[in-house]
């Protein structure tokens, strides 16, 4: 068994108030595979890179358990690329440039071996291109998270409603929540979102927290107080993959346990935004992980009298 990542591998150029970058390695998938292989050790790869991406990148996910054969090579072509500006509350930012490249004919192809994984993280593409990969697998895996994004809303809203139909989670952020369901409040909005079909939703807050939904039951977790934050660009990714990562690994896919891996996939984002692109993720010792969770349990965890 296995979890299987679907997203981009690309190329980032960053720039916030804490100083630039040139190009650099980033790109969904890469973000959750790291997170992921924190908790889990078998993790396969779907995604497409072009002749230019760097084959020490490559063997960053190999030496993080990631198998990359399902990573497709074009050749004489280009990665995807993506730069972008923060600006000072880090919360918003402007699009530089955006170059498509090799995504624009993405056809991802599921290999043999890849088959009857244990769990899917379909990272943050084209709707349709998310439903070919749930249409290769043979067998359904036993849970499936969906990252979506508003340009998609904007542009494929049709072929994301038939995605959403076949997962288990959906993880979007507040701005996102409001416009797909087009209610305001948090609580109505995940309401209706759930009734497309996701059976869990997780509403990303950034520095505030995040949100978990099911049709009953609702669970908060906060962000972890960082004094410095130099790059929020793979924060989700990130806190995807952990959170996918630990429920892959316990095989737990109940809302309790779903409440740990919120935690999990919060601490781990707390990782990513405290340097430039993967440089905190590469090689990140489970000690600091485990510190970590800890600091969020501290955080959270409280004596109370009823009167």
């Amino acid at each position: 068994m296995s979890l299987l990542v679907v997203g981009t591998v690309a190329f980032d150029a960053i720039e916030t108030p804490f100083g630039k970058t040139d190009k650099i390695v980033g790109g969904a998938a890469t973000y959750i595979g790291l997170s992921a292989s924190k908790f889990y050790d078998k993790i396969n790869l779907v995604s497409v890179v072009g002749e230019d991406f760097p084959k020490d990148a490559i063997n960053m996910m190999h030496n993080h358990n990631v198998n990359t054969e399902g990573l497709q090579i074009k050749e004489n072509e280009k990665t995807f690329f993506w730069s972008g500006r923060y600006h000072n509350d880090m919360n918003s930012r402007d699009t530089l440039d955006t170059q498509l490249n090799v995504l624009e004919s993405f056809n991802p192809v599921v290999p043999s071996s890849y088959q009857n994984c244990e769990c899917l993280m379909l990272g943050n593409l084209m709707p349709s291109i998310q439903q070919k990969v749930l249409d290769q697998l043979q067998k359904r895996p036993k849970l499936i998270v969906l990252d979506t994004m508003n340009f998609w809303m904007d542009n494929f809203m049709d072929d994301l409603m038939i995605a959403l139909k076949n997962v288990d989670v959906l993880t979007i952020n507040d701005e996102e929540a409001r416009q797909l369901s087009g209610e305001y409040s948090l609580v109505k909005a995940a309401k209706k979102i759930l009734s497309f079909g996701p059976k869990f939703l997780i509403i990303k807050k950034g520095e505030h927290g995040a949100l978990l939904f099911n049709e009953k039951e609702v669970f908060f977790a906060p962000a972890l107080p960082l004094e410095e934050v130099f790059d929020p660009t793979g924060a989700g990714d990130t806190f995807a993959g952990g959170f996918v990562g630990y429920l892959c690994a316990t095989k737990d896919y109940s809302f309790e346990n779903m409440k740990r891996a919120v935690i999990i996939g919060s601490a781990m984002a707390s990782f990513c935004v405290e340097k430039f692109g993967t440089e905190r993720m590469n090689g990140l010792d489970m000690q600091e992980v485990n510190d970590r969770i800890s600091q969020f349990v501290d955080l959270v965890q409280f004596d109370i009298q009823l009167v």
